[in-house]
């Protein structure tokens, strides 16, 4: 487990800030850290790796590494904001927009929301109407370069307007859902929408 005692950062940390980029209770830090329950995945290569896409859709699709790197890219910069009150500005990703993916996604008119579903069994949640947004994509870069493995090789969601554990690391798929259900983190107590600016950290 790497995620630590975030209370011990949270009491630690400086001063928030009071920049309107960042959300209340935040402070700026220029480090990345690194936050995750259980161990880090190591791929030797991509060859069986692959992209599950199910649940509430005509057609449930299998993609390999290769067919999803086909798919159309871009890159954003964007700011990052943690549960455990860390904010990093101007981060810059390299991904594959959640818009161009949903062209090739033919989703049932009843699903709401979204499971991701990663390594490890590590699931969270999200609605569709806050995963579309120009800001969404499956990030596989950061910075110019690979993700490195603590921070979600090959790939990682990346929802900037939700705290940052919804951006779950080594996404394996998407499941379409017609009603909203917690992800891993929701059911120990976070909070099911997660918005920095609302503060919604602990769902209890």
């Amino acid at each position: 487990m790497r995620f630590g005692n975030p209370l011990k950062r949270i009491f630690d940390a400086p001063e928030p800030n009071d920049d309107a980029r960042v959300p209340p209770g935040q402070f700026v830090t220029e480090k990345f850290p690194v936050l995750h329950y259980g161990s880090t995945p190591i791929y030797a290569n991509l060859d069986k790796w692959d992209f599950r896409v199910f649940g509430l859709v005509e057609e449930p699709l299998r993609l390999t590494w290769q067919q999803l790197m086909q798919l159309p890219r871009a890159t954003q910069t964007v700011d990052i904001h943690c549960v455990t009150r860390w904010s990093k500005l101007d981060t810059t990703w390299t991904g594959i927009p959640w818009r161009e993916l949903m062209k090739i996604i033919k989703v049932k008119p009843e699903a709401t929301h979204v499971m991701a579903h990663c390594e490890h069994g590590f699931t969270a949640n999200l609605s569709l109407e806050v995963l579309d947004d120009d800001d969404t994509m499956l990030a596989f870069e950061y910075d110019g370069q690979p993700l490195e493995p603590d921070h979600g090789y090959p790939l990682r969601l990346l929802v900037p307007k939700r705290y940052f554990w919804k951006s779950a690391k080594w996404l394996r798929g998407v499941e379409f859902m017609a009603e909203d259900r917690p992800g891993f983190w929701e059911r120990n107590g976070y909070h099911m929408e997660g918005d920095p600016w609302r503060e919604e950290r602990s769902g209890w």
